[in-house]
């Protein structure tokens, strides 16, 4: 018996050898592209088109592919514009979410499940059907050309749609009783939501907020047919225009890395509270 069990230990180990081993080289397969394009922003156009693609390190490494990145286009202003969407429109995208979220899961009315299911249809909806209405519509009521068409369609069509489901599961897990003690001691219903609903939900705001925020900084072709302004681009349109006025694949890897690292810190800076909403969210109760 001992000698079966330490053959039963043996094989446990292996396999777990094994599996560790799998991940790991999964991981680097993955990885590997986002480490590669980063370190070759730093390369020269020589050593980029001569060099074997399992060559990582820039020898030499140089800087002159940002500087180019700025020399041929105002990235700069690309940057500032993309990073005013991606923190402006997820806090309205966050408010109107929550408070439909919380409408929908604590408010007694007549067609709550309907209207929410109809929340949770348009998200079966491509985005390229309604591309052309939603243009009509920007372009009737004279929003051309203006951040106003980005927050209002990102607010209130299919976008935000998920974003009203989740918190909708989210708070469905937090218990009754804390906003009934609330009320009971003369809290409003807009108090019970801002003192002890969102305190609550710090995990959901968060995950969304990452959402939200990957969702508009890697916007592409709705901020492409909506803004015609120069002065107005986001950094992944400028990312198009770039490839017209320099083709350097040097200089197009440093603006794409530049676009890719900003979405990785926000995750990194909230990767707890996003790892918490997803072990949470979904398992409460009315």
């Amino acid at each position: 018996m001992k000698q079966k069990s330490l053959g039963v230990k043996a094989r446990k180990r292996i396999g777990s050898v094994v599996y560790h081993c799998f991940m790991v080289l999964l991981s680097l397969t993955m990885i590997y592209p986002f480490v590669w394009s980063v370190l070759s922003s730093f390369k020269t156009s020589e050593q980029l088109y001569g060099g074997s693609p399992l060559d990582l390190l820039p020898k030499p490494a140089t800087l002159y592919n940002y500087e180019r990145l700025f020399q041929v286009l105002p990235f700069g202003k690309f940057i500032v514009n993309s990073f005013f969407l991606a923190v402006a429109m997820p806090i309205c995208m966050i408010a109107v979410a929550s408070l439909t979220a919380y409408a929908l899961t604590r408010l007694e009315f007549k067609g709550r499940n309907i209207l929410f299911l109809a929340f949770v249809a348009t998200m079966m909806v491509p985005s390229h059907v309604t591309l052309i209405p939603n243009y009509k519509i920007v372009v009737d009521a004279h929003l051309a050309n203006t951040y106003t068409a980005l927050f209002l369609t990102s607010m209130f069509t299919g976008t935000n749609a998920f974003n009203i489901f989740f918190f909708r599961q989210y708070f469905l897990s937090i218990p009754k009783d804390l906003e009934n003690a609330a009320i009971v001691d003369g809290c409003s219903r807009l108090g019970v939501f801002f003192k002890i609903v969102l305190p609550n939900a710090k995990p959901a705001i968060a995950t969304t907020a990452i959402l939200s925020f990957r969702s508009v900084w890697n916007a592409f072709l709705w901020p492409m047919i909506v803004i015609n302004d120069y002065d107005k681009l986001t950094l992944t349109v400028g990312l198009k225009y770039l490839k017209e006025w320099d083709p350097n694949w040097a200089v197009l890897l440093a603006g794409a890395t530049m676009s890719i690292v900003p979405i990785v810190i926000v995750f990194l800076l909230f990767q707890k509270y996003f790892m918490a909403s997803a072990m949470n969210s979904g398992f409460g109760g009315k």
